[in-house]
């Protein structure tokens, strides 16, 4: 029986605590050179409309990577140091081309920072910086079957090979795994707040596999090695996020974040069990495209609106003449709306009817169904959410999944 490598695992949460005590050192730091620099946001949501340091999120991606880069030969030492036979270069590989897929997605997200880049580069770049995990999935592994619901089996069999179609999908994960924070975002905290819950159930998952199955060791191993820096160094992140927020995560902390969850599920090889902790991102995604395709008009920013009399968050709305939309985007509008997922309203200007709709996104619905609330309170509603949907994901992954497969691993 092969037994877990505690040496590593103290290492790394030792690397990982001293990285968090840096992070919150240099997340002050660098708040001040950033803001001389110009490098900032508003702050939309206040009545203050205050400039914000930005993205700092580049700032804990940088130091999770140079405690990667210093952990490296920890999980290599039995056979660097011990002279054990057949060294694992095939892990080895698999580590280093994790690494190199989140350095280049934080160099990415910190272009996108600068350079505001458009949409379709947004969907291109992941797609770059998974190459090298693909690659070295198709050497290592190249594993692209799946187990088959018992339901159908009688048609595709108990295993169905999904060959190239697994890569496609496996890339297209990567790229709803960077965009999927992206765009659900927007309040102080939320960023950070749905990432860390994200992780921290990857992690609960991590031991229980470890415990559970004997040979699936090494690829929840793997993982651990990965998340339990992030959640240090997002922990003090969160701090300085939080409400009132200090600082700004911007877009490198979502793209990082994402590329992270992705290499994590795709290399530890519960990449489906995965998507099952970003249902409220996979809801959002979901709400958000008749405007992300343009059925819907969509304006620039889709963020709750702040009423300063209340200090509160109301649903912001996309306003439109109803001669705009085409006879597929009126049934869309109608689709929605039966449904309570947005709030339309209509009035008469002049000769025209003009429509005025509650933006297509998961905040929006959260401040329509709950009303108007403080933004503290909206992100611990949305945060709360969070945990709920990870707890269903359990459910879903180890009870409700005996009546569709016959082995559950």
């Amino acid at each position: 029986m092969e037994s877990v490598p505690v040496v590593p695992l103290m290492y790394n949460m030792l690397l990982s605590a001293g990285g968090a005590l840096l992070a919150n050192s240099l997340v002050k730091e660098f708040s001040k050179l950033f803001a001389k620099l110009r490098m900032q946001g508003t702050d939309m949501c206040k009545k203050s409309r205050s400039m914000i340091p930005q993205p700092m999120g580049v700032v804990t991606a940088a130091i999770y990577m140079i405690i990667l880069f210093l952990f490296i030969p920890a999980p290599f030492y039995r056979w660097i140091y011990d002279s054990e036979p057949m060294f694992p270069y095939h892990r080895f590989v698999e580590f280093l081309s994790g690494v190199l897929s989140i350095c280049s997605m934080i160099f990415l997200g910190f272009a996108d920072d600068i350079l505001n880049l458009k949409w379709r580069h947004k969907l291109l770049l992941p797609s770059i910086a998974t190459l090298p995990l693909l690659m070295v999935y198709a050497v290592n592994s190249n594993s692209t079957s799946v187990a088959v619901p018992i339901q159908l089996q009688p048609i595709f069999g108990a295993v169905f090979n999904l060959g190239i179609l697994y890569y496609a999908y496996i890339g297209m994960l990567a790229v709803f795994c960077t965009n999927a924070i992206n765009i659900y975002a927007g309040i102080n905290g939320l960023e950070v707040g749905q990432s860390l819950v994200i992780a921290l159930s990857i992690i609960a998952f991590n031991i229980i596999q470890i415990l559970r199955l004997e040979s699936q060791l090494s690829f929840h191993l793997f993982s651990l090695y990965f998340t339990v820096p992030y959640v240090f160094t997002s922990t003090v992140l969160l701090r300085w996020n939080w409400y009132p927020a200090r600082v700004f995560v911007g877009d490198t902390f979502c793209y990082f974040s994402g590329m992270l969850f992705a290499v994590v599920g795709i290399l530890g090889h519960f990449s489906k069990t995965l998507l099952l902790f970003f249902m409220p991102q996979v809801l959002n995604f979901l709400l958000s495209l008749p405007q992300l395709f343009h059925v819907i008009p969509c304006p620039r920013h889709r963020l709750p609106k702040y009423d300063e009399s209340t200090d509160r968050l109301t649903y912001s709305v996309a306003q439109f003449r109803a001669n705009e939309l085409t006879q597929f985007g009126s049934k869309t509008l109608s689709f929605f709306e039966k449904f309570g997922l947005v709030a339309v309203r209509k009035k008469i200007e002049g000769h025209e009817t003009v429509l005025e709709c509650s933006n297509f996104t998961l905040i929006n619905l959260a401040l329509k169904l709950f009303g108007p609330m403080h933004e503290k309170c909206l992100a611990l509603l949305l945060i709360s959410l969070q945990v709920v949907s990870s707890l269903f994901a359990f459910f879903l992954r180890f009870y409700l999944a005996k009546f569709f497969f016959n082995v559950v691993e």
